[in-house]
């Protein structure tokens, strides 16, 4: 079985963070691609231990994800944008 989802990447200082976003799983690496196989073998385990906790069928359906035909059909995003929001100055100096 196989599973799809999105990741975005970015920098922490000198180490690069890999996040799936529809998982909330993270990881990280020296590199990009060293971040992006991090993540794969973090989401890997992630998913064998609710497997094994019998907690896997509700994890997917609370992150958007569905089964049909023995296949685990991803979430679809409509759009992913960055956002902009002013924030009165109390908060923007924390």
């Amino acid at each position: 079985m196989e599973i799809q989802f999105t990741t975005r990447i970015f920098k922490e200082g000198r180490t690069y963070v890999a996040h799936a976003l529809e998982l909330d799983v993270s990881s990280c690496g020296g590199t990009k691609e060293k971040a992006l196989k991090n993540l794969k073998e973090a989401v890997r385990l992630f998913l064998e231990e609710a497997e094994k906790m019998r907690t896997l069928d509700q994890i997917l359906e609370e992150a958007g994800y569905g089964k049909r035909r023995q296949k685990i059909v991803s979430p679809k995003f409509i759009s992913v944008q960055r956002v902009t929001l002013p924030l009165p100055l109390t908060h923007a100096k924390a």
